[in-house]
């Protein structure tokens, strides 16, 4: 593994007569930073935008893990991998079809390539203010009333872990011979259990852009793009990839890309059935909430169920909703005393818990296959003391 590399290529005494300027000399600087592990493209390392050695079989067990055609290692994020994939998927003066709670990463590559957006706006869950699934019948219209889109971009899973129905869309723009690129910043975790969602992979997409580590043990700016199917440019993806990414890439960021996919291959399916007792213990434990409400868990929600996965079989979905992501923990505040902003500065500063985002109605908690039963237990007993004031 390219880690293991890394640390023999520091022990071996070689010294440094290249970049970067900290020298890989740990005893002349500050404490804490792996500075012995950050090099740069030097003899025996491979090159990322032109891979033919550790960096091309990190890719290769990355198209194979999640049954890809192709893999890009990203290390500038999901953000490059979008602005590289809409790049390459249209020709300057194209429209392209997006939701309107895309991330900005697509309406800046609409700038950048100089497109015209078609936006679509899912139904919003008037329960707790968070956008629904894309509808796949309002993509078909869209793409039959206007022969000038190029280009679906659907983000699924959402911030807020809504999922699309991908493999209805993808039909619906391939029925039109025009490819599907899926922003799954937040989905790398999907396809590697039952309790989960089939990932955009999985359902059909031409093109799909993951973050690693937003929800699997990777540093941050760790991403992945998919490429499954004939109707994505690879060419053109890894030409642009090389422009907008850093041409002076992080080792260190690439090791702890190698390294969680090397996790994934060796022990995913204990990992995540750990991670669905963790969820099943937080839906029961929070059974008793009375005015706080989290997203598909517990017992809260209205309209059609969620299709059978074990722990949250029977817990009922908004109609809009095509399917969530357990994982993350939507905490809805709407209708109570208090804002998602209030309940976030209560949880850092009574319980200690920092949680990923808050606004007005709802506070979103993330979760992964890193996170512990005591975590899940604090958040939930921290949840059910504040419902408890709120009565």
């Amino acid at each position: 593994m390219l880690y293991e590399k890394l640390r023999e290529y520091a022990a071996s005494g070689v010294y440094p007569m290249h970049m970067p300027g900290h020298k890989r000399n740990a005893a002349a600087l500050p404490p804490g930073l792996p500075y012995e592990l950050d090099i740069t493209e030097i003899y025996g390392f491979d090159d990322l935008h032109d891979p033919h050695g550790f960096l091309e079989e990190t890719a290769g067990l990355a198209a194979k893990l999640y049954g890809s055609v192709r893999a890009f290692l990203l290390i500038n994020g999901s953000t490059v991998g979008i602005l590289a994939a809409i790049g390459a998927l249209t020709t300057r003066g194209d429209k392209i079809l997006i939701a309107g709670n895309c991330h900005r990463s697509v309406t800046n590559a609409v700038s950048l390539f100089g497109l015209t957006p078609v936006m679509l706006t899912p139904e919003t869950d008037a329960a707790s203010g968070v956008a629904c699934s894309v509808d796949p019948s309002s993509v078909k219209s869209a793409l039959v009333k206007d022969n000038r889109i190029k280009l679906v971009v659907v983000t699924s899973p959402s911030y807020e872990g809504v999922v699309s129905d991908i493999s209805s869309i993808a039909r619906a723009a391939h029925s039109m011979d025009i490819p599907l690129l899926a922003d799954s910043a937040h989905g790398a975790h999907l396809g590697f259990s039952s309790a989960f969602p089939a990932s955009a992979i999985q359902a059909g997409a031409d093109v799909v852009v993951m973050s690693l580590h937003k929800t699997l043990p990777a540093l941050t700016q760790c991403s992945l793009l998919h490429i499954c199917g004939e109707r994505a440019n690879a060419s053109e993806i890894k030409r642009l990839l090389s422009v907008l990414q850093t041409s002076s890439p992080s080792y260190v960021l690439l090791a702890s890309i190698d390294q969680c996919l090397g996790l994934l291959s060796s022990d995913k399916d204990r990992l995540f059935k750990e991670y669905e007792r963790n969820l099943m213990l937080f839906d029961e434990r929070i059974m008793p909430l009375k005015n706080l409400r989290v997203l598909c868990h517990g017992t809260q929600g209205t309209g059609s169920a969620v299709p059978s996965r074990g722990y949250n079989r029977n817990i009922p979905l908004c109609s809009a909703f095509y399917d969530f992501d357990p994982g993350k923990l939507v905490i809805v505040t709407k209708n109570t005393a208090k804002s998602g902003v209030l309940l976030a500065d209560i949880l850092r500063n009574d319980y200690k818990i920092e949680i990923e985002r808050a606004c007005a109605g709802h506070a979103i908690a993330m979760t992964s296959i890193c996170d512990s039963t005591e975590g899940f237990l604090r958040l939930s007993d921290a949840l059910l003391a504040v419902d408890s004031r709120l009565g």
